[in-house]
């Protein structure tokens, strides 16, 4: 079994902060510093006007300090090139299960799966063996899988806390193929967007093209991805158009110039600041304005290529390829809306997004740790200010539920949101790995769609219930925006 790809991967967390916290801190220290003002104003001794000064700026330089986030969420991304080998039996490690404070999200993108017509086929009938081992892992942990898209080698997982299932939304995916003039998928790009407690994200996964001299086509293929992905979104129609864009994977820039023995005794001496500026994205984000809008965290790790397999050596064959930094994790703010003509001349780019009616929750990325190493890496950290936190809708079941008799449960929709008939509520056992992971399920009334806040009863056949006893949670899912809208509280 193939354990070490010629690949490392990377890996990813992220936090958020509260509103209303943040506005009240803010008008506190607007009424303090009005304060300050006055007190100037008034007094008629410079050493209590100095005084008083002093003691008021402590003050707001404190609740300055209290405008951090505090409800932020964590994202743990990782890129993994697996060179089709098969999965390894652990990965606990690379998904830093037990890091504290615990993660929100995983976003997991890996390159060269497994892509042969037979294996193919299968992977299409039943989770690939990639999926279910991140799935097997992280269920138990709480996590369930909220979408997941593959294009051939490509594959891309998204996984979340039970707790924020109803605020994900409208989750769509998309691919794009850029291999063999664009009808082979070995190469190109696939994507997930949805909207996480009102903000809309896309994640974008890509493998382009190899080889040192393909620079520019490389930058040519993310451009045409860019242009031709779309989503059935209205106000979020193109990549670009969400509040955060993750780029990653395989986007195999290389080095250039250099000699394969200055790069090498580069990193093994630990200098690898010597290769930043030979480093082809590096070069091509200076010379590409629409590069220039994604950000990423310096290259304080290793090359992630090219490795000897089950080995941390780096390739050692008769190609002797240059070690490279292929695996790369990149992230964009949406900018501000650029000023017209007739406004100011100030074109400076903001590093949150103001879009009308959501200044008061920006989205804010900071990045805490961006590594590999030869077995497991690291990557960004994203934190996000949410702006609703109420799900669609509420769900409870009715009395005691048991295998002996009919059971009933109630739902309410809590505003609208252009629910189906097709929607329908599934009974899932705690640790449950995706939507589709059901014990049963009933669908939602069939004749008519229900009035906001008109209480639902709907009834559950004894026969269909499961005979072992746990704990279990209702959820109901929504055809339209393709994820789960509301859960109830975990029932016996």
């Amino acid at each position: 079994m193939d354990l070490l790809p010629e690949s490392s991967r990377l890996r990813s967390d992220s936090t958020s902060s509260s509103a209303s916290q943040g506005s009240r801190s803010k008008t506190i220290l607007r009424q303090r510093l009005s304060e300050l003002m006055t007190c100037i104003e008034d007094m008629s001794s410079d050493d209590e006007a100095s005084e008083e000064v002093s003691r008021t700026l402590d003050e707001a330089f404190q609740l300055c300090g209290r405008l951090l986030p505090t409800d932020a969420f964590r994202l743990h991304m990782v890129t993994w090139n697996v060179a089709t080998a098969e999965p390894p039996e652990d990965v606990a490690s690379l998904l830093q299960l037990n890091d504290q404070p615990s993660i929100d999200l995983y976003v997991i993108g890996l390159q060269e799966v497994n892509a042969t017509p037979v294996r193919f086929i299968s992977d299409l009938m039943a989770e690939d063996s990639w999926s279910h081992l991140f799935m097997d892992t992280l269920g138990p942990k709480g996590f369930v899988k909220i979408t997941s898209v593959r294009m051939q080698g490509l594959l891309l997982l998204v996984f979340a806390k039970m707790m924020h299932l109803p605020f994900i939304r409208n989750i769509q995916t998309t691919y794009t193929r850029t291999g063999i003039f664009g009808y082979w998928g070995n190469k190109g790009a696939v994507s997930v967007r949805f909207s996480f407690y009102g903000h809309m994200m896309c994640f974008l996964n890509c493998h382009l093209a190899a080889h040192m001299h393909n620079a520019l086509q490389r930058v040519d293929e993310f451009e045409y991805i860019l242009e031709t992905q779309d989503f059935d979104i209205y106000d979020t129609p193109h990549v670009l158009d969400h509040k955060v864009v993750f780029w990653f994977g395989d986007l195999n820039f290389r080095i250039e110039d250099h000699g394969l023995h200055f790069v090498r005794s580069s990193i093994n001496g630990g200098r690898l600041n010597l290769l930043w500026s030979k480093d082809q994205l590096i070069m091509m984000k200076k010379k590409e304005p629409f590069l220039q809008e994604f950000d990423e965290g310096p290259l304080n790790f290793k090359p992630t290529y090219k490795f000897d397999r089950k080995a941390e050596s780096y390739d050692i064959s008769g190609k002797k390829r240059k070690p490279a930094w292929t695996d790369r994790i990149l992230w964009r703010i949406k900018p501000k809306s650029l000023p017209s003509e007739e406004d100011d001349d100030d074109d400076e780019k903001a590093s949150t997004s103001t879009d009308d009616g959501q200044e008061e929750y920006p989205i804010m990325v900071t990045q805490n740790t961006y590594t590999s190493v030869m077995s497991y890496g690291v990557s960004d950290h994203k934190p996000l200010r949410k702006y609703f936190d109420t799900q669609l809708v509420d769900l409870a079941p009715v009395g005691e539920w048991s295998a002996d008799q009919n059971a009933l449960l109630t739902y309410t929709i809590l505003e609208d949101f252009m629910s189906s008939t097709w929607d329908w509520i599934g009974l899932y056992k705690i640790g449950f790995k995706s939507a589709s992971d059901y014990e049963t399920f009933v669908w939602v009334r069939e004749n008519e769609l229900p009035e906001v806040n008109e209480v639902i009863e709907k009834s559950v056949v004894k026969d269909d219930l499961p005979l072992l006893s746990g704990e279990y949670v209702l959820g109901y899912y929504s055809t339209n925006l393709n994820s789960i809208v509301g859960l109830s509280d975990n029932f016996q």
